[in-house]
């Protein structure tokens, strides 16, 4: 088991853990390179016992790096039509994102227990 974390950023969870590329809403001052931090952490857990926040756990952060400081959503198309009233109306929306990839969980406290892949696959074949 990996460590993870629940973070709320811009009135959204998202369960992260290290390495993961996250899309969130669009920072207008994010540069490419850019660190950000995270600092409302809900929950953090490192393979031992969770943490809980209430609602947010003291000192906590996770860090990101921004990979693309401008990412486009899909196109989604609306067609309203009314029926005999002549009436039709075509409108678009593109939404915008900042990519982040997660560098660092940072949890005061949190028991980290890490199972390396290499000793898994060495206890599955022993056991055969």
């Amino acid at each position: 088991m990996t460590m993870f974390a629940i973070i709320e950023d811009s009135g959204t969870q998202f369960r992260v853990e290290p390495g993961q590329t996250l899309a969130i809403d669009l920072r207008a001052d994010a540069q490419d390179g850019q660190t950000l931090t995270f600092d409302r952490v809900m929950l953090a857990n490192g393979g031992a016992a969770s943490v809980i926040g209430a609602p947010v756990i003291d000192g906590a952060s996770v860090t990101g790096e921004v990979v693309e400081a401008l990412s486009k959503g899909p196109k989604l198309e609306v067609q309203k039509f009314r029926r005999r009233k002549n009436s039709r109306r075509h409108t678009g929306h593109r939404q915008k994102y900042t990519l982040v990839r997660i560098t660092d969980i940072s949890v005061p406290g949190l028991q980290v227990v890490e199972t390396p892949k290499a000793s898994e696959a060495a206890a599955a074949e022993s056991a055969e």
